[in-house]
């Protein structure tokens, strides 16, 4: 980034500076013993696997054997928690709309009044992209901004409560540590697990995942001490007789960071979630991960892949050519042709929880790849993964192997890895896109609105462009989209020119597009689209960067805040009331309620009217919509690729 004109940092007043927490503030990459901790942060998977380590093992079938059911329908354990759910979503929506204000209308009462009604209470999703670190952090923003535990969300500018009334949150790749890491830790707040405890790894993202955890709480000694470990892992894996990619040992690190367990909790289960208190309660969203089928042979993923969902209930596929779901608990169970033989056998503990999020991620191994010259690795884990390469060739070393095949032999004249012992599963990114939208434009959901939280690194300096919205909505025109539907998008150029990727961007607005006449015809959500841009601090890291100091890590989920919130109004004073009429777009056209003068106003604002400027662009190089805080300036320590500066300009201080 070009350097920004240098002013001195603008003075915080007490009470505001009494919201940060003193990590915040710290320039050190050291642990603060002294920081004010929230709640205690729990764990909320369970270590469940019957093996009692990372290895699945067998166990015995239930009277029922597993099964592949069809996609025509959600899954009844989905159904049955939405029964409780959707309800549960009532009062915290009833606070979002009294927070956020719609001048002119009454949306409490037009929810209240319609409480049971769920054709008419709104159903809301958030999608949080891919990007790495930089997606985890510019995610947690948006989250800790919408959820109303997290001090100052439910302020005056605020759209706090938005976590709580929403269905469904998606993440994938990066977005997906923040989804997975958010479910592995008891539903924690983005401060609790940025704040972490004493002798915890926990998003400590300053200890590269190269060299392993510096705290000696973990009982990690050293660097060749935390890969030993982690081999001797993957070996019980392979000891029981399952396939092993570089996505094992890949997952296995990243779950140092993101899980609050020793070792990064090796025999916590995916599934393990469904089983969760407050999940039965239906108190949270529901977590979706996305992975990207690869096809024997195949080195490029293209939009006629295949979508992977992966929740606590089922890993499968809505995309015609699976069609299918299997059961997350026994999904490496002896299947075929969609059933466990009788004379098979079932598994559990092969959706072990960081082979979840490493399938989602599963590009990063190249993390790992890029470091096999390192002197500080132990010879176990360069020869083991050497070793993997070697066997695989370099087009396949993003993989996460799937071995056995839940759909082995499953739909075999339309799904490609029918005749494969393994199923072979991709970063959910690589096919371009990178917001996972997919599980949630689904008629069969009915989402009405998507909060699509963009930190896609299409530009040269890392920022998004839409990419992964066009490349939805490319696919949803082709036979692979299977009757979804997208709204249209424009190109890049018309983003950058037109600043469609500086502010919220609402697609959809104009339901025409979708309906042609037919008053039948079926209206996918609206889009709210929330691109990372320089509100306090430049967020906008390389995808592959390992290792962040804690000032970093803090101003890019500031800074993250402040996107969701346009700088807690600081820019829209009405901007959480347009948030507000996006949740209630669908609905209020459902039922003919006339639309509200503040939400007209915000739609003429915000939504992308079908105006498009294809004028080339040269370097896109935006500058801070507010002005460097001084946390944001601090984060110039150890990022030498970007420039940094503190700007003489008034900004929000987050309750973080």
């Amino acid at each position: 980034m070009r350097s920004l004109p240098v002013a001195a940092a603008v003075a915080l007043p007490l009470p505001l500076l009494s919201l940060i927490s003193p990590g915040a503030l710290a320039a050190s990459d050291k642990p603060i013993d002294d920081v004010v901790r929230g709640l205690e942060v729990l764990r909320r998977a369970a270590p469940v696997s019957p093996s009692g380590n990372y290895a699945p093992a067998t166990v015995d079938c239930p009277s029922q054997k597993p099964t592949i059911r069809g996609a025509a329908e959600l899954s009844s354990s989905e159904t049955q928690w939405l029964q409780k759910r959707r309800p549960n979503t009532v009062d915290p929506m009833l606070d979002f709309f009294r927070l956020t204000n719609i001048t002119g209308f009454d949306a409490v009462h037009y929810v209240q009044s319609n409480s049971h009604n769920f054709s008419v209470v709104p159903n809301i999703g958030i999608a949080v992209s891919g990007g790495g670190y930089r997606a985890l952090m510019n995610g947690a923003g948006f989250v800790a901004a919408a959820d109303s535990r997290t001090p100052g969300s439910t302020d005056a500018g605020g759209i706090g409560n938005l976590l709580q009334a929403s269905t469904y949150l998606a993440g994938l790749s990066g977005g997906g540590w923040l989804v997975g890491s958010i479910f592995a830790n008891n539903f924690s707040t983005v401060t609790q697990l940025r704040d972490g405890q004493s002798g915890s790894d926990l998003w400590q993202f300053s200890n590269s995942i190269i060299q392993g955890p510096k705290d000696t709480g973990v009982s990690i000694v050293d660097t060749a001490e935390y890969w030993s470990g982690i081999a001797t892992q993957v070996d019980q894996k392979r000891a029981a007789g399952y396939g092993i990619s570089i996505t094992d040992y890949w997952s296995r690190a990243l779950s140092y960071q993101l899980i609050n367990a020793r070792d990064g909790g090796p025999s916590y289960t995916f599934s393990s979630i469904a089983n969760a208190d407050n999940f039965v309660a239906a108190d949270t969203p529901m977590p979706i991960l996305i992975a990207d089928e690869r096809h024997p042979g195949q080195s490029i993923i293209s939009l006629n892949s295949t979508v992977y969902e992966m929740n606590p209930w089922e890993i499968g596929s809505f995309d015609p050519t699976v069609f299918g779901f299997a059961p997350t608990k026994y999904v490496g169970s002896n299947f075929s042709n969609g059933a466990v033989p009788d004379d098979g056998h079932c598994v559990e503990g092969f959706d072990q929880y960081g082979y979840i999020m490493g399938t989602s991620s599963s590009l990063f191994n190249q993390l790992l790849l890029q470091n096999l010259s390192d002197s500080s690795l132990p010879s176990v884990i360069t020869d083991a993964l050497t070793s993997i390469l070697k066997s695989i060739g370099d087009n396949d070393n993003d993989v996460a192997e799937w071995r056995p095949n839940p759909f082995f032999k499953y739909r075999p004249n339309s799904n490609g890895n029918a005749d494969t012992d393994f199923l072979t599963l991709v970063d959910g990114g690589e096919d371009l896109q990178n917001i996972p939208l997919h599980p949630l434009i689904q008629p069969i959901r009915a989402v009405d609105v998507i909060f699509a939280v963009d930190s896609s690194a299409d530009t040269l300096y890392n920022f998004p462009n839409g990419t992964a919205l066009r490349a939805s909505y490319d696919r949803s025109k082709n036979d692979i989209g299977n009757g979804t539907k997208f709204p249209a998008v424009p190109d890049a150029e018309t983003f950058i020119n037109l600043k469609l990727n500086q502010q919220p961007t609402f697609f959809g607005c104009n339901t025409s597009e979708f309906t042609s006449g037919d008053e039948n015809a079926h209206i996918p959500p609206l889009v709210v689209y929330m691109p990372l841009v320089p509100y306090t601090a430049y967020s906008n890291a390389s995808t592959f960067d390992p290792s962040y100091t804690l000032a970093e890590r803090n101003a890019f989920i500031q800074n993250g805040f402040n996107v969701a919130t346009m700088g807690n109004g600081t820019i829209d004073k009405e901007w959480p009331a347009c948030a507000a009429c996006a949740v209630l777009s669908r609905s209020l056209e459902r039922t003919g309620t006339a639309v509200p003068d503040t939400c007209r106003n915000c739609f003429q604002r915000y939504c992308w009217n079908g105006t498009t400027d294809s004028t080339p662009v040269g370097t896109y190089e935006p500058q801070p919509i507010i002005g460097l805080t001084a946390l944001g300036a601090a984060t110039s320590l150890g990022m030498s690729s970007l420039a940094w500066a503190v700007v003489g300009v008034a900004g929000a201080v987050l309750a973080l």
